[in-house]
């Protein structure tokens, strides 16, 4: 009995794939602290690469002085909200941290607001599960310590990539082209779809969240809430959250507003909140975010969740995205393959005909 030989070239291949695959697994898994930074470095590449563009090659900057611009440009957009975190935020916290008796006082006004509801006073609210509770919350300081370090160090990564890759832009998307194994038509359905995502993404969540806080504030100061900016600003941040965004945070707000005695006021901030808080948030990705990036919210909100325990921070945006890309993929893969069977059936089936024809000697 004889075996058919397996060709030297396919073994070849299959142990150079193989090779490939091992040593990128051990670069992927030793250097994963620094992830984010390179997803940030492109994400950077696909929001400045017009702009780039436009000023090196119409307004024939240097290449390293348009990119230091524009990493300039980026340091001064991240670095305004850290401002406004230490100058508005910190002492706003620390102010409400030093009036304990305030905070005991709205807490036993809470408690009893609670008890008194024939469906609320299934939350246990005694000082023992509020301990727990505590106790849970601070064990992830050390983490998000660890994570606000992290961010630092990603940040300076990204800008360190994202340098050289606007250096030799031209070159690299050139090189990234030959690797892709698609029709013109296709890659340039993937490239379109990776700047809608990153685009709506990058510059869609952030404007979401600013209005969004900058609603609640205005809500927060006009119903009486203490430390309106505060809470404003952390009712902004919500909004990042999947599926219960905003409401994380000013329903605790609107429970305490009744159960401190300020009933009207609890009821129109309760309505401010449902129409206006969240009603933004459908205004805008029907007008602002629609023009972005039009986007399946399934998409985001699932996409938000995979990417945040994938990335980290940066998952916002490339969590979406690879839900996309799953997605395109298989469209991908029935236009590049799906043509191919359709055709090759209809050629079998024509050529069937064909026989067929023949042996009842017809023409």
């Amino acid at each position: 009995m004889s075996y058919k030989k397996i060709d030297d070239n396919i073994l070849r291949q299959i142990v150079l794939i193989l090779l490939i695959g091992i040593i990128g697994f051990m670069i992927f898994f030793n250097l994963r602290y620094f992830t984010p930074g390179v997803l940030g470095a492109i994400t950077l590449y696909i929001l400045f690469r017009n702009t780039y563009f436009r000023l090196t090659e119409k307004r024939r900057w240097k290449k390293s002085l348009a990119s230091i611009f524009l990493m300039v440009v980026t340091l001064i957009v991240i670095a305004l909200p850290l401002w406004l975190i230490i100058e508005v935020m910190i002492p706003q916290i620390s102010s409400l941290l030093a009036n304990k008796q305030i905070i005991i006082e709205k807490y036993n006004a809470v408690k009893a607001f609670i008890a008194s509801k024939p469906v609320l006073n299934r939350i246990n609210l005694s000082e023992e599960a509020v301990m727990r509770t505590l106790g849970k919350i601070t064990a992830y300081f050390p983490g998000i310590l660890n994570s606000v370090a992290e961010i630092f160090v990603n940040i300076f990564t990204a800008l360190f990539i994202l340098y050289f890759m606007q250096v030799n832009s031209r070159g690299m998307e050139k090189r990234v082209r030959l690797f892709i194994p698609f029709s013109d038509e296709n890659t340039h359905t993937l490239w379109e779809e990776t700047k809608m995502m990153v685009r709506s993404n990058a510059l869609g969540i952030p404007i979401l969240a600013l209005c969004q806080g900058l609603v609640a504030v205005l809500g927060y100061w006009i119903f009486g809430v203490d430390n309106f900016v505060m809470w404003g600003l952390i009712t902004g941040a919500a909004s990042m959250v999947p599926a219960v965004g905003t409401m994380i945070v000013w329903i605790p707000i609107c429970i305490v507003q009744f159960a401190t005695g300020h009933i009207a006021n609890g009821i129109w901030l309760t309505l401010y909140c449902l129409v206006v808080v969240g009603g933004i948030d459908n205004v805008l990705r029907f007008t602002i975010l629609k023009k972005i990036g039009d986007i399946h919210p399934l998409i985001t909100v699932f996409g938000v969740i995979l990417g945040l325990k994938l990335f980290g921070i940066m998952g916002l945006i490339f969590g979406p995205l690879f839900m996309s890309y799953f997605i395109l993929l298989i469209q991908v893969y029935r236009i590049e393959f799906g043509r191919r069977s359709e055709a090759r059936a209809a050629r079998t089936e024509m050529e069937e005909h064909q026989a067929e024809a023949k042996e009842k000697g017809l023409p």
